[in-house]
């Protein structure tokens, strides 16, 4: 009787052991699977596949935002009024004012129309740096892979290249002085004009603005066909669907 319920017993110990066995084998071949069609590209093709895939992608968003009103009349990147003068804003329209708000919020939108057409060379520079190793993780990364691969590596660029654009194209239309009238009737207007930076709000707000739109045109080459427009984009991407 003993020798049978120790019998039983090994049995099922080898059946536990083989079972976790054979779940480990089934997740390397699932995993193997999942890689098989972009293995099956040489790191050069899927160089050259992305670099014309973001290329393409890069240059409709900054064609997109820097254009009149690709800014001002996109209410997914629109620039709005800093937090802390939304209710003075509100105000001004209340007794109809609203005019002064509207003068603000023109100019901080076509500084951003601006300065982002000086986003294509520097994205084009941090294309050159791509390694194959960032190819293969953006190809089967994320649908905005490919947008956060920018941000990382291009935003001090754009942040240096698009200050003094935003700077001078507030200065060119008036928008200083309208900001600087609005805030003088904020509560703690004063300490408020010392203590934000108009010029970094509105640079923050463009480059926010751009990888918005970066990322909807890498939405659309990884999952619309249509927007694949090369054999070799429908190469790459179609097989690391």
């Amino acid at each position: 009787m003993r020798s049978s319920r120790a019998l039983v017993l090994i049995l099922l110990a080898c059946s536990v052991s083989a079972t976790a066995q054979i779940e480990e084998i089934i997740r390397q071949v699932d995993n193997s699977l999942q890689q098989r069609d972009t293995s099956g590209l040489s790191d050069n093709k899927i160089i050259a596949g992305l670099k014309q895939a973001l290329q393409l992608s890069t240059s409709r968003a900054v064609a997109v935002t820097g254009r009149p009103d690709g800014f001002l009349k996109n209410d997914a990147i629109k620039i709005p009024l800093p937090p802390r003068l939304e209710t003075v804003g509100r105000g001004l329209r209340f007794i109809g004012l609203g005019s002064k708000v509207d003068e603000l919020e023109v100019g901080m939108n076509r500084a951003a129309e601006q300065a982002t057409p000086q986003a294509k060379q520097i994205f084009l520079a941090a294309l050159k740096k791509m390694t194959f190793d960032d190819a293969r993780h953006i190809l089967t990364g994320t649908d905005t892979a490919a947008t956060d691969y920018f941000k990382r590596t291009s935003t001090p660029d754009l942040t240096t290249a698009f200050a003094p654009i935003v700077h001078t194209s507030m200065q060119r239309v008036g928008v200083v002085g309208q900001y600087d009238r609005l805030i003088q009737t904020a509560p703690g207007g004063a300490a408020l004009a010392n203590e934000f930076d108009l010029d970094k709000y509105v640079v923050g707000k463009t480059l926010d603005g751009l990888f918005y739109m970066l990322g909807e045109e890498e939405k659309k080459i990884r999952k619309n066909p249509a927007a694949q427009t090369t054999q070799l984009l429908k190469q790459v991407f179609g097989r690391a669907k």
